[in-house]
């Protein structure tokens, strides 16, 4: 395996823990778009805004300059929020197009409902080099070098295992997948059933109610991800099961918090001015009811979710009220 050149796109505990992971077999360069916080991290080695105590090894660039970044790089790894993808991507084609690229943000777009995979395709084009990386996998664990296994899916079977064996290594375990819908559908759907999962504990309704939602949670998802041409399952694997276990269940899953917070009656607003990272889930859950209307898809946890994140009239107890006074039916 060639040493390659990796640009790491977004500076935040996720794309600092990839850079971190990929540093130690290949020249990786991290941009991040405040210049400020990358001079801090430039001259302290530590990004103690999102991963306090990991030490930045000294092989790390970093820069605050996209074209710096872009240039050069055997491939470009978009690490922003979901909602600066589009962005990034269109100016990395128009820089130095044809250069591989992989996102590892998740949820649909604001607006527009798209999917990441269809944004890349509309800033990109449709033979893009190009894929996906995803599955239960918290920041800090990966920083801190403790084993890990994520998904990369792409629709060319060749681009995913070129760069699986680039990528993967002991800690960080990569398991090539050319389902890309799935793999997306599973990570942009548990981040919503992570706020109703700390809804449940917030509110002290126990251990089998969490099964109970998992389980359940997981079936909207493949029914969902069906609609849409994905595989079922790929949602049996670490990019639906896995990454849901982990994001309803881990303390350190920010939607999970949302959810708890939540639960002791605290606003949206002030729980994420406190929460200060992005919780993909909140804007997540309107896309996900959309989408899922379009395709007459019944989604009843996800729709609760939504009602309780954009609907002031309801708070939690209600919306569980009505999830309970469903009526029962076949499994």
């Amino acid at each position: 395996m060639s040493r390659k050149r990796i640009a790491v796109f977004g500076a935040g505990a996720w794309g600092t823990a990839l850079a971190l992971a990929f540093a130690a077999r290949h020249r990786v360069i991290l941009w991040g778009r405040d210049a400020t916080h990358v001079e801090t991290l430039a001259a302290t080695r530590q990004n103690a805004r999102y991963l306090p105590d990991v030490p930045l090894p000294a092989s790390l660039e970093l820069t605050a300059d996209f074209e710096t970044a872009a240039r050069g790089a055997d491939l470009h790894l978009v690490v922003t929020p979901l909602a600066g993808l589009r962005d990034t991507a269109g100016k990395l084609n128009r820089l130095q197009p044809g250069t591989p690229l992989i996102w590892a943000c998740k949820g649909l777009e604001a607006g527009t409902g798209r999917l990441p995979h269809e944004i890349i395709r509309e800033e990109l084009g449709p033979d893009a080099p190009c894929g996906v990386l995803t599955g239960p996998s918290f920041a800090a664990e990966v920083a801190r070098g403790m084993p890990t296994a994520v998904t990369l899916a792409a629709s060319d079977l060749d681009f995913a295992q070129e760069w699986v064996r680039n990528l993967h290594q002991p800690h960080l375990r990569i398991y090539a997948n050319t389902d890309v819908v799935g793999a997306e559908i599973g990570g942009a759907i548990k981040n919503v059933l992570a706020i109703a999962a700390g809804v449940s504990d917030g509110m002290g309704f126990g251990l089998n109610a969490r099964a109970a939602l998992i389980t359940r949670g997981l079936a909207e998802i493949a029914r969902l991800a069906t609609a849409v041409g994905g595989r079922a399952d790929t949602l049996m694997g670490l990019a639906g099961m896995g990454d849901l276990i982990l994001t309803c269940t881990g303390d350190l899953s920010r939607n999970r918090r949302v959810g708890l917070a939540l639960a002791q009656g605290k606003t949206l607003a002030d729980i994420l001015a406190e929460l200060g990272h992005v919780a993909e889930g909140v804007s997540t859950a309107r896309a996900v009811a959309s989408l899922a209307a379009r395709h007459g898809v019944e989604m009843p946890l996800c729709a609760a979710v939504d009602t309780l994140l954009h609907d002031n009239r309801l708070g939690p107890r209600e919306v569980v009220e009505q999830l309970l006074s469903r009526e029962p039916r076949q499994e």
